[in-house]
Parts: C-alpha cells; sequence; structure tokens
C-alpha cells in the first residue's frame, strides 16, 4: 500500500457527518456537552486529541465537564479511553479528585471489561501516599473477589506490580487465610504465582509457608497443582525441602491421580538426593507395585524414578518390578518401563545382569527385537496420551485396583476427607 492511499485510508470519508464535523473544530464549540462527546467514537478521540496539547490548554475545560461522571464513563466503550488519558495528564490535585469520586464504586468498575483498563492506568499513575491508600482501601474488601474474576484479576496484579510491598502486603495478607480458594480456581492460581513473583523475602516466606500447610488438597486440585509444582520450580531448597516431605507418606496415593502424579514426578526430579531417596523408597516398599505398573499416571512416576534413582535403589525397585513384567509388558505402559529396564541392563546398569531374568518369560535381551518393534507404535514415554489421561480419570479397573487406597482422587473425593480439608 502506497502512502497515498494509507493517508486516504486513515482520512475521514466525507460521506460520514460524524467525523467531519469535528475537522477544525474547536473545543469552544462543544462546551456543555462533552459528556456526550465521550461516549461517541468520534468524539471521544477528538477530546484525547485536544488533551494531548503540550500547554495543557484544554485539560481544566474537559477535566470540570466529565469529572461527575468519571465513574460512568471509565466502564463505557470509548469514554474509559478518555479517562486513561485524563489520569496520565491531569496533575495531583486532580488525579486525587478521581481517586476520591471512583473509590465507593471501585468494585463494580474493576469488574468491567472497560473499566479494569481505566484502573490498571490510575494505579500505574498513583503519586500520593493518600491516593495509593484511598484505593488500597477500596479494593482491599474485594480482594478475593476480583481476583476470581476475569477483569478483575489484572487490577490484582497490577497492584502487585506497581505498588511498594509495604503497599501491597494487604494482598498477601488476604491470599495467605484464603490460599486453598485462590490456588484452586482458574485465574486464583495464575495470581498467587504472580504474587510469589513480585514478593519480597518475607513476603515469599510466608506464601511458601500457607501453600506447604495445604499441599496435600492442592496437589490434587486441577489448578492448585500448578502452585505447588511453581514452588517446587523456584529451586530453592529451604522452600522445596519441607513442602516435599509433607507428601513423603502420601507418594503412592498421590501418584495414581492425574493432577497429583505430576507433582510426585517434579518432586523427585527437583528434590534433594536426601529426599528422593526417601521419596522412592515408598515405592518400594509399597506392596502394590503390579497396580501401580498399570495405572495410568502411576507408571510415570515408576519411569521417572528408574531415571532418577540411585544405583542402589534403582536395583531394588527392578527387583520388585521383575515379577511383573511378564503380565505387564502387553499393556501401552508396561512396554514402556520393560523396555527402559531392558535398555538400562543392556548397558550393565543394574549390575549382575542374570538376575534380571525371570522364569515365566525369555530374557529381556532376547526379547529387544520384539520389544523394540511394539514400542515403536506406542505413544512417547514422556508424553501422557491415551484414553485414560485425556479424560482425566483414574482407573476404573475395581478388581485390577481392589484393596489400593484412592479415595483422595478428586473426583470422588468429599469435603470432609482428611487430605482435602476445604472449608
Amino acid at each position: 500500500m502506497t502512502q497515498q492511499q494509507q493517508q486516504q485510508q486513515h482520512r475521514p470519508s466525507i460521506t460520514d457527518p460524524e467525523a467531519n464535523r469535528f475537522l477544525g473544530a474547536k473545543l469552544e464549540d462543544f462546551t456543555g456537552k462533552l459528556y456526550d462527546l465521550c461516549k461517541d467514537h468520534n468524539g471521544c478521540r477528538f477530546l484525547q486529541k485536544k488533551l494531548e496539547d503540550p500547554n495543557g490548554l484544554h485539560l481544566q475545560t474537559i477535566f470540570d465537564e466529565i469529572y461527575p461522571h468519571f465513574v460512568e464513563l471509565m466502564t463505557d466503550p470509548f469514554g474509559n479511553y478518555l479517562c486513561q488519558k485524563l489520569v496520565e495528564r491531569c496533575n495531583d490535585a486532580q488525579r486525587t479528585a478521581i481517586v476520591d469520586i471512583i473509590s465507593p464504586d471501585l468494585l463494580q468498575i474493576c469488574l468491567s471489561m472497560h473499566g479494569t483498563r481505566a484502573i490498571q492506568k490510575l494505579i500505574e499513575y498513583l503519586s500520593t501516599t493518600y491516593q495509593i491508600k484511598t484505593v488500597t482501601l477500596a479494593i482491599q474488601p474485594n480482594v478475593v473477589a476480583l481476583i476470581k474474576d476475569l477483569n478483575g484479576n489484572h487490577v490484582i496484579q497490577k497492584c502487585l506490580h506497581r505498588l511498594s510491598a509495604e503497599h501491597n502486603q494487604f494482598i498477601y495478607d488476604i491470599v495467605s487465610d484464603n490460599c486453598i480458594e485462590v490456588a484452586t480456581h482458574r485465574h486464583g492460581c495464575c495470581v498467587l504465582q504472580r504474587c510469589i513473583d513480585h514478593a519480597v523475602d518475607i513476603q515469599k516466606a510466608q506464601l511458601v509457608q500457607v501453600v506447604t500447610s495445604n499441599v496435600l488438597p492442592l496437589v490434587q486440585d486441577p489448578f492448585g497443582n500448578y502452585v505447588v509444582q511453581y514452588v517446587l520450580d523456584l529451586g530453592e531448597v529451604q522452600y522445596s525441602d519441607g513442602l516435599v516431605r509433607c507428601l513423603i507418606e502420601h507418594v503412592c496415593d498421590l501418584s495414581v491421580q492425574k493432577f497429583s502424579s505430576n507433582v510426585i514426578e517434579k518432586c523427585i526430579r527437583v528434590s534433594e538426593p536426601e529426599i528422593r531417596r526417601a521419596l522412592i523408597a515408598e515405592l518400594i516398599t509399597q506392596s502394590n507395585m503390579e497396580k501401580l505398573l498399570r495405572d495410568s499416571f502411576a507408571n510415570y512416576v515408576i519411569q521417572t524414578c528408574l531415571d532418577y534413582a540411585d544405583q542402589d535403589q534403582k536395583v531394588q525397585l527392578v527387583e520388585r518390578i521383575r515379577p511383573h513384567l511378564a503380565s505387564i509388558r502387553s499393556t501401552p505402559y508396561g512396554k514402556r518401563i520393560h523396555s527402559k529396564i531392558q535398555r538400562e541392563q543392556q548397558q550393565g546398569r543394574y549390575g549382575n545382569r542374570q538376575h534380571l531374568h525371570y522364569q515365566s518369560m525369555p530374557s529381556l535381551r532376547a526379547a529387544a527385537a520384539a520389544s523394540a518393534s511394539s514400542s515403536s507404535s506406542a505413544t512417547s514415554a514422556t508424553g501422557r496420551t491415551g484414553t485414560a489421561y485425556n479424560t482425566g480419570l483414574p482407573c476404573q479397573d475395581n478388581a485390577a485396583m481392589a484393596g489400593f487406597p484412592l479415595n483422595y482422587n478428586v473426583g470422588i473425593l468429599g469435603e470432609s476427607h482428611a487430605l482435602y480439608p476445604f472449608p
């Protein structure tokens, strides 16, 4: 497109009288009618251009007429842009007046798809302690409601980003008091992660402590598990150590659930050697090893253990798996474990190879060709696809899972359950 064509495209059409009436117009021509112009596409653009005057000649005139209508205009599809421009251009006294008039209706504005943008712009330009305290006091009673709202959560995130630790501490206190409600919400889990991002050390420690206290219900939740993984991904031992220790005695039960099994895998990957050994030891001593191997989620935990275990524990784990290889080899999950053990055996990683042979099936080395051809058509060992995983349901074969404690699963878990203490 040529420059001339671009100019013609942006030039008001002679057939658009609404656009043409602002050509060469002066602000004085619309005195007393600025409120109506704010809600008109062309009128709003006309006023914004007047506000861009470097000397601020029209600022006071526009402010005086629309100031009484600020709450309504902040939520207007066109008026909100003028409000944002005014917030940028006005002085401290004018901005304070805006804060005072909108603070009683702040929640309503924040929940609006247009108002949320105007409030975020206002937070960016708060310039006095009085303005900050007035806005934060208006937000404080509604923090949880805003966090859980599609539009409102962005206002909380803007507070985290722009306000000092002193002035955004109220958010950390309220999130800590409502950790489960926030962390298990679609938007709340994201906001809680942003809280960690913007926290000073004492605030971060505060959040991690409350996440650790509620780690069991959180790891089993579709959204809460991401918060726990986020803490683990911080890579700070002082935070992850206590969190993982809370999961050790429940590792087998959590391994058979869709969401918590991901967390257990991450724990095995990122934990310190001592904690990792404790996690794997719980799985090694599990009496229902075959059920873990057959489970659509727990089998990935077993595979991760084989990848990250110390040599002595790896040998112990293979010895526990070995009696079940014949029965699970035909399953999609069993093929992967079978192939993994076979590869390791061929590389001599499990000590004396002859101890890995068992009477019920040929040696792993003799079955290498058949296993390779079958595993090539199976799902990748690192990808969790398949019917059971995609539906998010645990193994429903009650006969196969008899005696295995699966009552931690979110889908059938009652609110009164000890491991899922939702209020």
